[in-house]
């Protein structure tokens, strides 16, 4: 069999086993607790709304729509969508490790999954957009946009996942309180967003930003300062997405 054929099956079936996995971890549940039951234990505040995680419906639906057009035959020596396959692959395998690692509480080995899954993203997310070329309308929307959602989340998850950790070992924090690092990691996450909007012209991954700071606002309510520091910056995150195009315009001037 064909190489390029046995490979587009191996992604497809990556995406099936990882969606069943994920979907498995909270409905049996894995080690009797759910994902968001653990969660729930650590008192941080780089945390919103429980609704806001449906975005994982979003992200698993355009991985199946990544799936079943890399494997369609016209796709098959596609060279950007060969170069990203074996990263994907192993980024799935991240992906469940993670679950599993949180799910028996192993909670210093899921940050060293879920970075290793971040760095997986960022390396499919730059080969994509490596050459350059003016890919066809489907492969953006099926491919590109799909990676830009999942990489924006993974970049949230990334930080809440280190925030919880921090917790976990009862970090002190240098002196400042959890409120004010919560700020200083909403600006970190802000300035990605805003620099992948005018830098990279990629609109999706700071949507994504928004979606989480106003859930962290809705969760953390009662904390003024969190709250209403995701509020600005959702909004500041919201105009740059919208300026963006202008403020690319401008760069290049």
């Amino acid at each position: 069999m064909n190489k390029d054929v046995v490979r587009q099956w191996l992604v497809a079936a990556a995406v099936l086993v990882t969606i069943v996995i994920n979907a498995l971890a909270n409905i049996l549940p894995l080690n009797g607790i759910t994902t968001g039951e653990i969660s729930d234990k650590f008192a941080v505040y780089f945390v919103p709304a429980g609704y806001v995680f449906s975005i994982w419906g979003l992200i698993y639906l355009g991985l199946v729509a990544f799936a079943v057009y890399q494997v369609l035959p016209a796709q098959r020596d596609n060279p950007r969508l060969r170069a990203i396959s074996w990263p994907f692959l192993v980024s799935c395998l991240a992906n469940i490790a993670w679950l599993f690692l949180w799910h028996y509480q192993q909670f210093l080995w899921t940050i060293l999954a879920m970075v290793v899954l971040l760095i997986l993203l960022i390396v499919i997310y730059l080969l994509l957009a490596r050459s350059g070329e003016k890919v066809p309308p489907a492969e953006r929307w099926l491919v590109h946009l799909p990676f830009s959602i999942y990489l924006g989340w993974i970049s949230v998850a990334t930080i809440a996942n280190a925030s919880d950790v921090l917790y976990y070992i009862g970090w002190k924090g240098w002196g400042l309180a959890p409120a004010v690092w919560a700020v200083i990691m909403l600006v970190i996450a802000a300035c990605l967003a805003w620099a992948m909007a005018v830098l990279r012209g990629d609109p999706a991954y700071g949507l994504v930003i928004v979606w989480a700071f106003v859930g962290i606002a809705v969760k953390q309510a009662s904390t003024p300062l969190v709250a209403n520091t995701a509020l600005i910056l959702a909004g500041a995150c919201a105009a740059v997405v919208v300026l963006g195009p202008i403020l690319r315009s401008r760069l290049r001037a």
